[in-house]
């Protein structure tokens, strides 16, 4: 059974920082590649990052680049997001996703975080 947990979301003042952890298990996740993806109130889910199965390729939504960092630790099956700079408007629900991560079930059950002064 895939499962995906996450962990490190919270409250943050904007500019702060925070970090996320998805510890994977269930599936062959060094041979996966991962993304975050986050929902706000009453909006879509949208995709933030990917990283290939060695970690080699990383790529960002526009809205996060140069703050945002995905990494992973495949000895550890742990998908990591570093969260830096946050603006009120990175407040969602952020989820770790398998690919496809446009369907529902390969996601966790999500971390919220709140950016708010």
């Amino acid at each position: 059974e895939v499962q995906l947990v996450e962990s490190g979301g919270g409250l943050v003042q904007p500019g702060g920082s925070l970090r996320l952890s998805c510890a994977a298990s269930g599936f062959a996740f060094s041979n996966s590649a991962m993304n975050w993806v986050r929902q706000a109130p009453g909006k879509g889910v949208e995709w933030v990052s990917y990283i290939s199965s060695l970690g080699f390729i990383t790529r960002y939504a526009d809205s996060v680049k140069g703050r945002f960092t995905i990494s992973r630790d495949n000895a550890k099956n742990t998908l990591y997001l570093q969260l830096n700079n946050l603006k009120t408007e990175d407040t969602a629900m952020y989820f770790c996703a398998k690919e496809p991560w446009t369907v529902a079930a390969t996601r966790s059950q999500g971390t919220q975080v709140t950016v708010s002064s």
